[in-house]
């Protein structure tokens, strides 16, 4: 079912060169940019309009209005299995517990006597955030996107989630009781391209938004990309990813159930098993036969992705080229389940998010770890990272010198000034001192 990948023996190529050696599912946002550039300039000529249109269009449903009134919300909260509210609760308890600690605070630095620069952190004022609902419901998602904005302490928080048929147009009931939970009484049932393109632009009943977050399929990341300049976004979020390294210390049982549970997202999702020692490979393709037997989602999701190229098991000589393996992979979701593994673990320089041992599985960060699961796929954790209070604030300069700490790197002011052939840089300088500059002490 899932194929392997035998870099052992040779030395192992740098770079691209080895990236190109992984595998990846194709995900082509570019393509799909085209696509969604006609949907998003319709919502910005129609507004509600537009958007009532798709959703009739793309979810089968007839809307009255765009925005979730009140009282479903609450109705939606009331409903809600205890037990599922139990745990929404505990995980955003646990959210807050770790993103309150990612706050920023204003930080002043004496450059010089009488010249400083202070740093100080302002949140975005309003953000549109994005809950998928295409194959499954993710509250999960709600919580991860409004807990770090409420953390950094962003003001206006509105929330889109595509509009379902069978809740008479409204998000699932699940995801309003999130919001509810978590005081957002601002939602539209909008998905896609046409919730992105409602908060970059705005519409009669939604103001538009700074800066708009939270995962999707392919057209919520071409959305994104479309515009990217307009908006501030997190990133354009292709299928999910889970890579494990692993020695023959791991469990086959642990290591199958983890490949199997991001398997059953989506039939593109990955799931890589990056390992040194042959008899934990054929433990692990002999183990998933049984599990994935006893579960649902298989010939839809976990069968079409453990048998697409974007899956393997990458068989290398050691754990060191392991690590070389998972940096050039940069995946979303990294798991460590090797001897000493907390050591290897901080060995580790790419990666969305890394889980250390057999007792901090990604389902865990998924629900309820406390850290945040909106992360970067395709690679992208060589340069980017996952979603945090820091996503959703700006820093500041804040200049201030006095005529004398001026006056003491004018000369220096005007000699780089003069040295880009910016002659009226240095005569902004010039002119505080009666346009001679004062030599330096």
């Amino acid at each position: 079912m899932i194929s392997r990948i035998d870099l052992r023996g040779d030395a192992l190529p740098e770079g691209p060169a080895l990236r190109d050696l992984l595998p990846r599912a194709e995900f082509d946002v570019q393509a799909a940019l085209e696509k969604v550039r006609p949907i998003c300039e319709d919502v910005h000529h129609r507004g509600d309009a537009a958007l009532i249109e798709y959703a009739e269009r793309f979810d089968g449903v007839r809307l009255d209005q765009v925005r979730v009134p009140a009282a479903a919300l609450t109705r939606a909260l009331e409903e809600l299995d205890p037990a599922v509210r139990a745990a929404l609760e505990e995980s955003i308890r646990r959210a807050r517990t770790v993103h309150r600690e990612q706050r920023r605070s204003t930080h002043t630095t004496q450059v010089v006597p009488g010249g400083s620069v202070t740093e100080k952190w302002v949140p975005v004022e309003r953000v549109g955030l994005y809950a998928p609902g295409g194959r499954s419901v993710y509250p999960s998602s709600v919580v991860m996107n409004v807990v770090p904005a409420q953390e950094a302490g962003v003001e206006s928080i509105a929330l889109a989630s595509p509009a379902q048929a069978e809740f008479n147009g409204l998000p699932h009931p699940t995801i309003l009781a999130a919001c509810a939970l978590l005081g957002v009484d601002e939602v539209y049932a909008a998905g896609g391209a046409t919730a992105v393109a409602m908060f970059a632009y705005g519409t009669e009943s939604c103001a538009p938004a700074n800066m708009v977050t939270g995962p999707g399929n392919i057209w919520v990341a071409a959305a994104k990309r479309y515009f990217t300049g307009r908006i501030g976004i997190d990133a354009e979020a292709g299928p999910t990813e889970i890579a494990v390294l692993a020695d023959d210390t791991a469990d086959p049982v642990h290591v199958a159930s983890d490949l199997i549970s991001q398997a059953e997202h989506d039939p593109l999702a990955a799931a890589v098993l990056v390992t040194d020692s042959v008899e934990l490979a054929d433990a692990v393709e002999k183990e998933l036969e049984p599990q994935i037997a006893a579960t649902r989602h298989v010939d839809d999701r976990i069968v079409p992705a453990l048998s697409g190229r974007q899956s393997a098991i990458v068989l290398v000589d050691g754990i060191d080229e392991g690590l070389r393996v998972v940096d050039a992979y940069g995946a979303e979701h990294l798991e460590i389940q090797t001897a000493d593994a907390t050591a290897v673990a901080d060995r580790v320089r790419n990666a969305g998010a890394i889980f250390i041992g057999p007792w901090a599985p990604v389902s865990l960060g998924d629900y309820a770890a406390g850290s945040n699961h909106v992360l970067p796929t395709g690679g992208c954790a060589c340069h980017s990272s996952g979603l945090s209070v820091q996503s959703f604030l700006r820093g500041i300069h804040i200049v201030d010198y006095t005529k004398d700490a001026l006056a003491e790197v004018a000369h220096h002011v005007v000699t780089l000034a003069e040295a880009e052939d910016l002659p009226a840089h240095g005569a902004a300088i010039k002119a505080r001192f009666g346009w001679k500059v004062p030599e330096s002490k």
